[in-house]
């Protein structure tokens, strides 16, 4: 805990830079991170290599669409229209609690209480889902280079430790890690697609995977879910907004440059693996390859060296993936503490870093108690490999996905509630069309991620987990509304303040002055 300034009514020193005057305990520390801090914290998050390796191949092979560049480049539209909404919200709300802070303030406390819960929930479960495909590639590395036998959770609880002790540090020293490693597996994998675009397969230089006839079939629409899973971490940039310098400007401008950024660099690795072996090959490929696809494609070309280098930046871009959605869950979690969703312990930052300690600790707890679950059950004396893979990352990957694309349609809803309740709908016209039609997109992919989630986890149609996974979501939204209502019930000030941040702290100076 902080043994900086005490729980008092007195102001900040000016050269504190903390808008609260409980002190600085219960505000994290601004003028951290820049543009440049923010942009690789938040496309950390992404994690370019592990969408380029995992995720696009296991589309091309279980959806079977040749398409998924041109997804790639709807997503982004429809994800630039949201963040058009999302990042003029952005200028008016600075708060650690960025999703359910934004809808609080356009749907009310309680909704709000309800997108904080999902908001946890959603968030731990990326990163614990992390784990497990970390866990299972660091094995076979070390099995590969090492000829060292270990099961795939010793590596992942080690990964955890080194993740719960960054998430205690300064933000800055974090963003440099995220960015050292974000940099690298970025350049090797656009070294990869000039060499694909250099040397084509068979059907030589082929815009074959731009043709909107692919997207046809069962398929597309889950497709798209596997598609927008690989954009999340653009939204994350009002998470840090207490941390910079000018909130009102770095996080609208990293917002975009992380969806265009990511939407580009997706498009055309995509198209380059289908350039690398023909459109019409590509989905016979994936299918024999599995996640081994980019690594079968780079041998080819740029040499066994090179591809092992590959390997190693795999496992760090997961990392840095790891640390990214770790400082998120913190934030979320040191909001909710400051304004009374969860224990006041987690609304303090530690002395040393103004680092969200205790929410630090919560999300390393959650993850460890995950990790371990899975690893109890796993029998096998090296593990089973269908466990870190097929389970732990696919099963709460897919939790996660749906519960940001749940608040991300909530937080569209929620823009056009905020600015029409405040008699800004004449000004902030376009942005309300623009919320809208990204709400709409976001509720259709929605109901296709519900409703084909035994395609998403290979459970089969007859399967519990096709509605018990995204079921936990369900119990989240209901949850915090259940929780919201309590509070607006007992507590009608908590409740009132919900969303408001540092700002409900000023609330409390003036009525204690009023009061004196």
């Amino acid at each position: 805990m902080s043994t900086g300034s005490p729980r008092t009514s007195r102001p900040a020193a000016p050269s504190d830079g903390i808008s609260t005057f409980k002190g600085q305990e219960r505000a994290l520390r601004a003028d951290r991170l820049g543009t440049g801090g923010l942009l690789l914290s938040v496309l950390a998050a992404t994690g370019p290599i592990m969408v380029v390796a995992g995720v696009m191949p296991t589309t091309y092979a279980v959806m079977g669409i040749v398409g998924q560049p041109l997804l790639f480049v709807l997503l982004g539209v429809v994800l630039v229209l949201f963040g058009i909404g999302y990042a003029e919200m952005s200028r008016h709300v600075h708060n650690a609690g960025a999703f359910y802070a934004y809808i609080s303030r356009g749907l009310g406390g309680t909704a709000g209480a309800s997108a904080a819960m999902v908001a946890l929930v959603a968030y731990n479960a990326l990163q614990a889902g992390i784990y497990g495909i970390f866990g299972f590639e660091v094995a076979g590395l070390l099995g590969t280079y090492a000829d060292i036998t270990v099961a795939w959770w010793v590596p992942a609880l080690v990964a955890l430790a080194g993740v719960g002790a960054l998430g205690w540090l300064k933000i800055d020293v974090n963003a440099k890690v995220l960015g050292v490693l974000l940099i690298i597996e970025v350049v090797l994998v656009v070294i990869f697609d000039i060499a694909a675009l250099g040397d084509p397969g068979p059907q030589g230089l082929s815009f074959g995977a731009f043709d909107p006839g692919t997207l046809t079939g069962a398929g597309v629409g889950t497709a798209l879910c596997f598609c927008i899973a690989a954009f999340l971490g653009f939204e994350q940039a009002p998470v840090y907004a207490e941390e910079t310098s000018r909130p009102h400007i770095l996080v609208p401008r990293v917002m975009f440059l992380a969806v265009a950024g990511t939407a580009v660099f997706f498009a055309v690795s995509s198209w380059a693996l289908t350039v690398a072996t023909g459109p019409d090959h590509i989905v016979p490929t994936a299918q024999e390859q599995s996640a081994g696809l980019l690594f079968f494609l780079t041998e080819a070309r740029l040499g066994e060296t090179f591809t092992d280098v590959m390997h190693i930046l795999f496992v760090t871009g997961m990392f840095a993936a790891l640390l990214s959605f770790h400082n998120v869950v913190a934030r979320y979690a040191f909001a909710m503490g400051r304004e009374g969703l969860l224990p006041s312990a987690f609304g303090r930052t530690t002395g040393s870093s103004g680092a969200p300690g205790t929410g630090s600790l919560l999300q390393t707890a959650v993850s460890a108690v995950i990790v371990i679950a899975f690893a109890l059950t796993d029998d096998k004396p090296d593990g089973d490999p269908t466990a870190p893979v097929l389970q732990l990352f696919t099963w709460f990957g897919n939790v996660g996905a749906l519960g940001v694309i749940v608040l991300m349609a909530a937080a569209s809803l929620s823009v056009v509630v905020f600015f029409v309740r405040r008699g800004a709908a004449g000004t902030q016209g376009w942005r309300l069309v623009t919320s809208s039609l990204a709400g709409i997109a976001l509720v259709v992919i929605a109901g296709y991620t519900v409703k084909d989630f035994d395609v998403l986890v290979g459970t089969g149609p007859g399967s519990s987990l096709s509605w018990v996974l995204p079921g936990i979501i369900g119990l989240a939204v209901l949850g915090g509304l259940v929780q919201g209502l309590i509070m607006r019930a007992r507590r009608p000030e908590a409740h009132a303040r919900i969303g408001l941040g540092n700002e409900a702290f000023q609330l409390e100076k003036a009525a204690e002055s009023r009061a004196e």
